[in-house]
């Protein structure tokens, strides 16, 4: 029996970039495939063209064994195939069901929309799949994994057989991940066929029935999830073995960098989320905030970087006042923030990525002489920087919109890092990046802590808290309930900080007095 899904010599070029290098690739019926890559290794780009966004320079596409052309996503969706993108592709002013039907619009008697039908099919999609959505909800007040269950009924409602999930997990938290494999297991249950793009080496090895690592657009080979490991997995995708622990010495903190008392604030409907929260973080340490998302992380981190106006309370930054600060000049007094939302706070997704490089500070030496920017030297500078963070891209030339997710929190980070600062405000710093980049952007946030900048960490990962933080606050209804010593807290104990428990302290395993200190990454 043939597999459901063959592709064969599979070539795509853009203007000085080989982005797929002759792929092939099989998916066998009622089976999940992970795509495993690093940032820019044409796992997208191989995607988008099976789904018909791109065209291939040369290869064939079979499907149950016939060759099929696929010139744009109406044939990809006529021949079975499904796409969840990276970055969901729902209107947020509509209705669950207005986004399921919107392009195959059902009508009674050829004039009335026919949206009740559309309900009842959503509603037996939901049932069998265990895809919990409410069809009259409006997007916009969906929490992300609900929205990426729409995003599911809604390839399923076209009658998608072969489902393809670009980075599914990127922005779940660990309940949700848990509630797509879930799902994901009653797909493949039924016959479905699943394509599972990630860098998450964990995921891969629980939800995935084969692997295919691509990289620097090559297939580099596909192993059986059960003769894997994260190991081998990590070396196939950079080509060299990957460190998978985080070493770090004690932290010796020093004076109060950012002091925080008794802060309020409000989100955009006006709901209070940070609840009278209050910490410090001092330089030379790490101070991770955990919590499920949507507990108050988001809104924190925006009134800490002038993003969001404060209800009451205080903000200081080495002893000054910054409550009424705008963002810049709380740029200006040596933070560095890495947004939640890179598209929305960290890019100017239209300009180059040289522009990017500089966002922060093209208005002063070297990148600007009064009124008039050195363009040499910004190019030059983001040049450097594009070396020295990895960041795949033709050149400092193209749109920041054309690079990779991944690519693209490279572009921030390096931004960021590459600047003079006291603190550094990163809230979900390795979203997207694959485990290399893991790895260095881990190090790097090390070094820094070393060098004596404090560092606010913010991450829905709890492997990726307690392998940096040396302190762990954790925020639950826009409160801090507890800040605990990394060295002395294990997953359970945060897991029940994190649903409002407080939890018996015989939990809280012994102090680690080792010198050196080794913990997992997430991958």
């Amino acid at each position: 029996m043939p597999p459901v899904l063959e592709l064969r010599g599979i070539t795509k070029s853009f203007p000085g970039v080989l982005a797929n290098d002759a792929i092939d690739l099989s998916v066998e019926k009622g089976k999940i495939l992970a795509l495993l890559g690093e940032n820019g290794a044409g796992k997208t780009t191989l995607m988008n063209i099976l789904y018909g966004l791109y065209k291939p320079d040369k290869g064939q596409i079979f499907i149950n064994g016939e060759e099929v052309a696929i010139h744009d996503p109406s044939d990809a969706i006529a021949r079975g195939i499904g796409m969840v993108h990276q970055h969901f592709m729902l209107i947020p002013v509509m209705t669950a069901t207005e986004n399921v039907m919107l392009g195959v619009e059902p009508t009674r008697y050829g004039v009335f929309l026919d949206k009740s039908k559309v309900a009842k099919r959503i509603q037996e999609i939901s049932k069998q799949y265990d895809l919990e959505v409410d069809p009259q909800a409006y997007i916009g007040d969906l929490p992300v994994g609900a929205q990426q269950r729409v995003e599911i009924i809604k390839v399923l409602y076209r009658q998608a057989d072969i489902l393809i999930l670009d980075e599914p997990t990127a922005v779940l938290t660990p309940q949700e991940v848990d509630g797509l494999f879930k799902v994901l297991r009653s797909l493949v249950a039924d016959g479905k066929s699943v394509i599972f793009i990630t860098h998450k080496l964990k995921e891969v090895l629980a939800i995935a029935d084969q692997i295919t690592v691509l990289r620097s657009g090559r297939v580099v080979g596909t192993v059986n999830s059960k003769d894997a490991s994260q190991e081998k997995l990590a070396s196939m995708m950079v080509g060299r073995e990957v460190n998978l622990v985080v070493k770090k010495k004690p932290a010796s903190p020093k004076d109060v960098i950012l002091s925080v008392k008794d802060l309020y604030v409000r989100d955009e409907r006006q709901n209070l989320t940070v609840n009278g929260a209050a910490f410090d973080v001092r330089a030379g340490e790490v101070l991770g905030v955990a919590g499920v998302q949507g507990n108050g992380q988001t809104e924190l981190v925006y009134a800490l970087t002038g993003l969001a106006p404060v209800v009451s309370g205080e903000i200081s930054i080495m002893d000054k006042p910054v409550r009424h600060s705008s963002p810049r000049n709380i740029m200006e007094r040596g933070v560095a923030h890495i947004p939640e939302d890179r598209q929305r706070h960290g890019l100017i997704l239209p300009f180059p990525v040289y522009d990017n490089m500089v966002l922060c500070t093209y208005y002063q030496p070297p990148f600007a002489r009064g009124l008039s920017l050195q363009q040499k030297i910004i190019i030059d500078t983001a040049g450097k920087l594009v070396d020295q963070f990895d960041v795949r891209t033709p050149n400092v030339f193209v749109p920041v919109s054309t690079l990779s997710g991944g690519n693209q929190q490279k572009v921030i980070v390096a931004r960021e890092f590459s600047r003079s600062i006291r603190l550094l405000i990163a809230s979900q710093p390795t979203r997207g990046l694959d485990v290399g980049s893991i790895e260095y952007i881990h190090s790097r946030i090390i070094e820094k802590r070393d060098e004596g900048t404090a560092v606010l960490l913010v991450s829905p990962e709890l492997d990726e808290i307690i392998a940096l933080s040396d302190r762990i606050a954790v925020m639950y209804k826009g409160q801090i309930v507890d800040i605990v010593p990394a060295a002395r807290v294990n997953k359970a104990y945060l897991g029940l900080l994190m649903a409002g428990v407080k939890p018996s302290e015989a939990l809280q395993e012994a102090p680690i007095t080792t010198h050196e200190t080794e913990v997992e990454r997430v991958f």
